[in-house]
């Protein structure tokens, strides 16, 4: 069996867009060309893809960095540069999608063949062709393409089930899985036998069907990280239903009441919202002599909380209760969904999908004195400005020189003390501050 990977890093850069660049037509009978350097093309971008066919995030386990390609400079004769082609990398269904830095999430790819743009590519720079005007008519200004974006993200898998079973380790739940599913996990008397969601599939005599997943163990402190830890408790956000199984074994030392509230706060302490989800309680074992008197006793500590929900005593050793385990909570799956698809219709808002905003670059910039008569600038649209631009010709570097003065560059500068002769430094662009 390959191993469950459910969460992992990785770095996306995306391909930077290709240089636009200075040209002129040399035409036999058009002794006067003007200009005619075409656009670089765009970088490619980064798109995640949602693949049914993958059970875990095992492909980016051993490879952490994904890149791009860039776009194809621009070329003479007024032609574009080629757009580089997107890099298209499978996740498994279920997959969410954070950024490292801020945690922010991006997206969340929960149906088959579902694409989402995690690092966009770089636009190309535009050749002279477009900076021709009645007084310049032969300008030697191109721009750089745009580098694409480099992100750090971090990728979660939640399995996608209409049913989480959860529970204290060894109450049944792969037991009942089994039973009523055709999945073989793994079952043993002891603790943490289950180190990874089990996912089957149940099938009744009425045509009815529903996924279900057998979540790894929980004990208490394991919203903490206590045991297996919240690892696998956030597999439990997706689920439709949760069947909380509670032991009545009389054996086990433990009380069932106990149990039952032990594992409902971890839960809780993980996600409040978790207390809206609908709830079946089973009763489990009721094959092991004594489980009834336990059982007694655990609906009427119940009945004192103020719980009055119905119990279903299930063996999955002799399949007592199972049927109609399984009739109910295809019921509650079906009224669950209903009630969901109400809430989409009443708050689209709540889909989140992460879009690039090309033209809400921070204007701000920031000026630190390095030393006697250095200055060095900080700011994005200032370090893409700088970045954008082709300095190799007189002319790129007289229009970012008219570009910075209109951002108010200048007037910074000499507020800050800035005088002829002084050293400016934005990003790897140095010049002289004149006057």
């Amino acid at each position: 069996m390959p191993t469950f990977v459910d969460q992992t890093k990785i770095e996306v850069q995306a391909g930077k867009g290709g240089d636009g660049i200075v040209a002129f037509r040399h035409e036999k009978y058009v002794p006067n060309g003007g200009p005619a350097g075409g656009d670089g093309g765009r970088g490619g971008s980064i798109v995640f893809v949602a693949d049914s066919g993958l059970r875990t995030l095992m492909d980016f386990r051993y490879r952490r960095k994904f890149k791009a390609e860039s776009g194809e400079n621009g070329r003479i004769k007024s032609q574009y540069g080629r757009g580089a082609k997107n890099l298209y990398l499978r996740v498994p269904v279920g997959t969410t999608v954070y950024d490292f830095e801020t945690n922010e999430e991006m997206g969340d790819l929960t149906q088959n063949k579902q694409e989402l743009v995690v690092a966009h590519g770089g636009r190309g720079g535009r050749g002279n062709i477009h900076f021709a005007n009645s007084i310049n008519t032969a300008p030697e200004i191109a721009e750089n393409g745009e580098p694409g974006e480099d992100r750090v993200l971090r990728l979660e898998l939640k399995v996608l089930a209409d049913v989480g079973l959860v529970g204290f380790p060894s109450v049944g739940k792969s037991t009942l899985l089994s039973v009523v599913t055709k999945a073989k996990p793994k079952i043993a008397a002891y603790s943490f036998t289950t180190l990874t969601p089990n996912l089957g599939m149940v099938i009744l005599p009425d045509g009815r069907d529903f996924s279900m997943a057998d979540l790894p163990g929980l004990i208490e402190g394991a919203s903490q990280g206590v045991g297996l830890g919240i690892q696998f408790l956030r597999h439990i956000e997706r689920t439709k239903v949760i069947l909380h199984l509670v032991s009545m074994d009389p054996a086990n030392g433990r009380r069932a009441i106990e149990d039952y509230q032990k594992i409902r706060k971890e839960l809780l302490l993980y996600d409040k919202d978790l207390e809206k989800r609908h709830e079946i309680i089973v009763a489990t074992q009721l094959d092991i002599p004594g489980a009834e008197e336990k059982l007694t006793e655990f609906k009427q500590e119940l009945k004192t909380m103020g719980i009055n929900s119905m119990i279903y005593a299930i063996s999955s050793v002799t399949h007592q209760g199972v049927e109609q385990l399984m009739q109910d909570t295809a019921s509650l799956v079906e009224q669950t969904e209903k009630e969901q698809a109400l809430l989409k219709l009443e708050d689209k808002s709540r889909i989140k999908e992460y879009k690039y905003q090309e033209d809400s670059v921070n204007e701000k910039f920031t000026i630190i004195k390095l030393e006697d008569h250095v200055f060095e600038i900080k700011g994005e649209r200032l370090e893409r400005l700088v970045k954008r631009t082709n300095l190799d010709y007189h002319d790129g570097v007289v229009r970012l020189a008219r570009q910075l003065k209109n951002m108010g560059i200048d007037d910074a500068l000499r507020a800050k003390g800035a005088v002829d002769g002084d050293d400016v430094v934005i990003g790897t662009f140095n010049f002289e501050f004149v006057q």
